[in-house]
């Protein structure tokens, strides 16, 4: 399988996934074929940046900036986020998946910290999975992270690591809370996760051409489109357009 995607074009495509998820979630039914397709494909966006926060822990020159900027992205996504998707501002009730990121990043710098003993990296890798319980992808985020520095430079161990923590994702965080084929909100499309194996698979290791819109675009990207979205749903008539349509 050809090297043919630069960091630039797995974030692009997995915005673009997401955008779709979260469009067919805001505006369709959850049990749509058109819903279920592109929720499906939408699956792969989260794997990919949780590849891209470990790489990225692995190639910075300031882990602490790093942290920061992800915590004031997850500050200003938190709004966002629940503007679109909660009536509450509550973190206790919900919020978006940068909280997680955080979370993943600050635990593998513990783990891959020589100076903190095995115990102690233990301890903060499961706060950081309890303090993301209630985000989107919650836990789950936090060990893919983890995961993915942890074997950083060999990519088998990486999808290997990943298919285990998503198969509890899956198989007991799925499927025990609302089974595979809920009626309501059926989760089989949950399995478009492992769409991201070929995604990364085909990754080349470069980050494309360096420019400060690229540099910054994931960070504007998350909250804008999330923004963007709730104008559509609650300022225009979007949503009748479709129904009638579909």
């Amino acid at each position: 399988m050809g090297k043919t995607f630069s960091t630039n074009n797995l974030k692009i495509i997995a915005s673009v996934a997401m955008f779709l998820d979260h469009f067919v979630t805001v505006f369709f039914d959850n049990n749509d074929p058109l819903s279920l397709a592109f929720r499906i494909v939408g699956r792969m966006a989260a794997p990919v940046f949780c590849f891209f926060i470990a790489q990225g822990f692995n190639y910075t020159s300031n882990l602490n900036k790093y942290i920061f900027r992800l915590l004031i992205l997850a500050v200003v996504s938190h709004f966002s986020y629940n503007l679109l998707f909660n009536e509450t501002l509550s973190p206790m009730d919900g919020t978006s998946v940068v909280w997680p990121l955080v979370m993943g990043l600050i635990a593998l710098a513990a783990v891959k910290n020589d100076k903190v003993n095995i115990i102690l990296k233990i301890v903060i890798t499961g706060a950081c999975c309890a303090i993301s319980y209630t985000a989107n992808w919650n836990f789950i985020a936090v060990l893919w992270i983890v995961v993915f520095g942890v074997f950083h430079g060999n990519f088998k161990r990486q999808i290997a690591g990943f298919c285990v923590v998503g198969m509890i994702h899956l198989f007991w965080w799925h499927f025990v809370r609302f089974g595979f084929f809920h009626q309501d909100n059926p989760q089989w499309f949950q399995l478009g996760i492992f769409l991201a194996i070929p995604l990364l698979a085909m990754y080349s290791g470069k980050s494309g051409k360096k420019s400060a819109f690229m540099t910054w675009f994931f960070y504007v990207f998350y909250p804008a489109h999330l923004i963007l979205l709730f104008i559509l749903k609650q300022y225009t008539s979007l949503a009748e357009i479709l129904e009638k349509l579909y």
